[in-house]
């Protein structure tokens, strides 16, 4: 299902393998993992395979677009078991895009249809790290509530990182 926010704009979609290339001009670029838990996208290849995973089994992963291109990703993922009524937002998208607003029209998107689409989930957390300032804007802007902060909550490339907790709840 494509949703989108105003014709041939910010749009989300699921990916295709034609997108290698899109996805690795952001999942290639060190500024734009630098906040990832994934590292650096290397090759073409390992790209492929990346897309041919996402496409077959993840629940919930869209490529974000601007006029139709590919610049950037957004997922959440539904938990399990004693979990299975949260998901975990994430998101990752071009540097050239970044300070234009389309990331927040993006979470603001999924936030319309997520509930909707994944029936068992009561919120979507959003679990940033506590340097990466601009993603917490995104999320506050987008409607989510800071939670708190969780020390050395992951390792992540190597180093335990802080990280702050954002939420939105299904009211419905």
């Amino acid at each position: 299902m494509e949703v989108m926010s105003r014709p041939n704009e910010i749009t989300l979609r699921p990916f295709k393998i034609s997108d290698v290339d899109d996805f690795l001009s952001w999942a290639g670029d060190d500024a734009v993992t630098r906040y990832c838990r994934w590292n650096t996208y290397t090759s073409r290849d390992v790209g492929l395979e990346f897309l041919r995973e996402v496409i077959n089994s993840h629940p919930w992963y869209r490529a974000i677009c601007v006029d139709g291109q590919p610049i950037g990703s957004i997922y959440v993922m539904p938990g399990t078991g004693k979990d299975e009524r949260r998901g975990e937002i994430g998101y990752a998208m071009k540097a050239k895009y970044w300070g234009k607003g389309i990331a927040t029209e993006a979470v603001k998107l999924v936030l319309s249809c997520v509930f909707k689409e994944l029936k068992c989930l009561d919120r979507v957390e959003g679990l940033v790290f506590e340097e990466n300032k601009a993603s917490q804007r995104v999320l506050e802007k987008a409607g989510f509530v800071k939670e708190g902060v969780l020390r050395k909550y992951f390792v992540v490339k190597g180093k335990s990182r802080d990280i702050v907790v954002y939420s939105v709840v299904n009211d419905n």
